[in-house]
Order: structure tokens, then sequence, then C-alpha cells
């Protein structure tokens, strides 16, 4: 694949037709939010088309979204200065995913018993791409029995409902109600289009963190690992079709949507984890900063200073990769990740044989753009057969390369 300095859904995006988002905005002061996810879909260069109520109109102005989208904003069905009943039929055909958000209570009864009515409710029910739905609307609203009966009816259609966050509404009643923020809504709709899905079918385990080793109540042994690039090859497996289980350490990362959570703290809870999660398993990508040595005995108490030095015993903790590869069932991928500081290569390949890996992906945490905490990663592809050395990139791509380097693996299995 050559290097275009581009994300990968940019790349495709360009090889083939533009994926078309179509918005639905209702009204609702969480409106304002669409201008933000509306800027962040062109950015990525999708083709976004807003569609209005009119009582959205009356918390945002339509020229907003035309001047990001670069279209004409929809709102009335029967404008003469515009032919929407040819637009709102194409728009139907064409489109990719639409999202109502926010989505009032009126719009959610219109869609769940087939009243169209205006130019929105109209041209979802033309739709036949995925539909997602994010209700915004007070507390009691939203709790409604009459309401939540609508939610199971679009659920039962096959719509997506987003469930909306907890907080301070509009009304100054603190409940649930609240519209998601734009980059969640901005996740669900990567997790449609983003990729063609190529892993539909496939479950994937994904370790990703930093484990914690405690020595006593306060303190304990750690390391720089910040979860990212496991991460990254989670969400991008999920929005390529698979099925993900991600166990994670510790990490201040915001937890993928459409993924399996299991949250660990130490080398043993991820271990245990991963040893009941692995028997289900088509590909299993160790990703996790696992500590190599733990505190031979905790202490129940604070551990006080005393004068002169302190010595601390250390244990062996299992080796996770080591147990998956001798208790790898056919046909499945086992990948490990191998972070060293010399010896790069050399190493990685011992780690191979040695583990009974697939592949190992192997970077060098002092070149720079790789390591813990970057957003970018410098890694090499090692298995059996090749060894392929990828350039600087985002570990987003990076994560797409070592998707595309298994499947292309697995085939000769």
């Amino acid at each position: 694949m050559k290097d275009t300095g581009k994300y990968p859904f940019e790349e495709k995006q360009e090889m083939k037709n533009v994926k078309t988002v179509v918005l639905g905005v209702t009204g609702s002061i969480a409106a304002y939010k669409i201008a933000n996810l509306t800027s962040m879909l062109t950015k990525l260069n999708y083709d976004v088309h807003v569609l209005m109520t009119k009582n959205a109109a009356n918390f945002i102005h339509p020229i907003t979204f035309e001047t990001l989208t670069g279209h004409k904003c929809l709102i009335d069905t029967f404008d003469r200065n515009f032919n929407y009943n040819i637009e709102h039929v194409e728009l139907g055909t064409r489109a990719d995913v639409v999202l109502v958000a926010p989505a009032s209570a009126n719009m959610i009864a219109k869609l769940a018993n087939g009243i169209a009515d205006d130019m929105l409710s109209t041209t979802v029910l033309a739709c036949r791409c995925k539909k997602i739905v994010a209700p915004a609307m007070n507390t009691n609203m939203y709790e409604n029995p009459i309401v939540q009966s609508n939610l199971e009816k679009l659920r039962a259609f096959g719509m997506e409902v987003i469930e909306p966050a907890e907080g301070m509404l509009a009304c100054k009643a603190v409940g649930k109600g609240k519209m998601p923020s734009e980059e969640t809504l901005l996740e669900y709709i990567l997790k449609e289009i983003q990729y063609e899905k190529d892993l539909t079918g496939k479950k994937i385990l994904v370790t990703a963190g930093a484990t914690r080793e405690a020595i006593d109540p306060v303190r304990y042994i750690t390391n720089h690992s910040t979860g990212k690039m496991g991460y990254a090859i989670a969400t991008v497996a999920m929005r390529r079709g698979a099925e993900v289980t991600l166990v994670s350490g510790q990490t201040n990362l915001p937890l993928p949507i459409g993924v399996k959570v299991i949250s660990v703290e130490s080398a043993e809870d991820m271990f245990q984890a991963v040893k009941k999660e692995a028997p289900g398993q088509d590909i299993i990508i160790k990703a996790a900063a696992v500590a190599d040595y733990t505190p031979a005995s905790v202490s129940p108490e604070k551990i006080k200073k005393t004068e002169g030095d302190s010595l601390l015993t250390l244990q062996r903790t299992t080796d996770i990769l080591a147990w998956l590869g001798e208790h790898k069932k056919r046909g499945q991928f086992l990948c490990g990740f191998s972070m060293e500081t010399e010896n790069v290569l050399e190493n990685s390949r011992e780690k191979l044989q040695k583990k009974k890996a697939d592949m190992i992906v192997a970077n060098n945490v002092k070149v720079e753009g790789a390591g813990f905490g970057a957003d970018t990663n410098v890694v090499t592809l090692i298995t059996k057969s090749d060894t392929v050395k990828l350039p600087l990139m985002s570990k987003e791509e990076a994560a797409c390369r070592i998707l595309d380097a298994i499947l292309a693996e697995q085939k000769r299995f």
C-alpha cells in the first residue's frame, strides 16, 4: 500500500464515491452542537446534508449549515423555489447513514409510527440506510412510557438509539435527557461508514493499557503505557465490522463505543480475563504493557519509610502471550507486541518463535514519534516469512496496517 500521509478512510473515499451523511435537526437547544458535528464531518471529506424542522430554525439558522456543507438546508417540503419532492427521494436513495440529533419526542413519535408530514420525517422514512436517533429532552418527558415505547419501536425497526447523557438540562433540571457530545455522535457515524466491513464475522480480542502491581494500599508498580495503540486497534476493528472484546488495563482514554470492555488492574487480573475470553476468539492482539514482575507480598497497611534503604522482593507474573501460544486453538491468529530499546528485530524475532505467535509488532521507544503517549507510531510487522517496516504514521493508521497484515496472513493458514 502506498503511503500518502492520509488516514485510510480518506484514501478510500478518494478511490470510491464519497459517503453521504444526512443529519436531521429538530427543535431543541442542543441543535447548536450539530454545527460542530457538521464541521467535523466535512473536514473528514464526507458529503453532508442537513434537514431541519421549522422549530429547529428557531434555535440555529439554516445559513449556518449551508455555509458548512455547501448544500441547501432542507426545511419546507413545499418550498416553491426548490424541488424538495425530488430532493428527499434522491437523498433517501443516496444516503449512507442518517442521524437525527437532537431528536425531539415529537419527531421520535413520527418516525415510530410512520408519520411523514415535514421534510425531515419524509426523508428519513424514504432512506434505506442505517438510521441513528439521539433523543434530547426534559428528563420527565424522556422517561414518559409513551416516549420509551416509541424508542422501543425504533429499535425494533432496526434503528439505533443513542442513550442520552445525564446532567444539567436547559430547563435547569438535572437528569437523563442531555444530548451526548459531538465527539460521541461522530463515533456512531464513523462506526457505520468509515471503513469497509471486511472483518464482519470475526471475533477479536485486544489487550491495552498498563497494569498496576500493588505494593501496599497506597503504592504500586506500573509503566508509561497510555493504551492508545490498543484502543486504536480495538476501535478500527470494530468499525471494520468485527465483534471486539477489549481487556483494558489503566488508561485515561474514553471507552470505545460498540466494544465489549473488561477493565482490569493487575497482570494477574489481565491473565484471568484473557484466559476466559481467548477460546472464543478468531484473532488475539496483545497490545497491553503488562508488568513482568509483581511484589511477592502486598502489605495490608501503608509501608512507613525508615532510615536507610528498603528491599522490595519481586516475583514473575504469568507470561500471557506465552500461555496463549501454548493454548492456541486451530485457526486462531496470535499477534504480540514487542517494545524494545536495542536489538529490536533480533529480540522480536526471538519472541515470535519463543511465544509461538503468528506476528509480532515491534517498535523502539527511542525512535522519534514512537513509544508511549504519542498519537503516532513507527512499527515493524514481523511474521515467520516476512518483515515489513512501516513509516511514521498515526496510531489509527498503524492499527489499519496491522489488521490488514493479519487478514493477509490468515489467508495463508
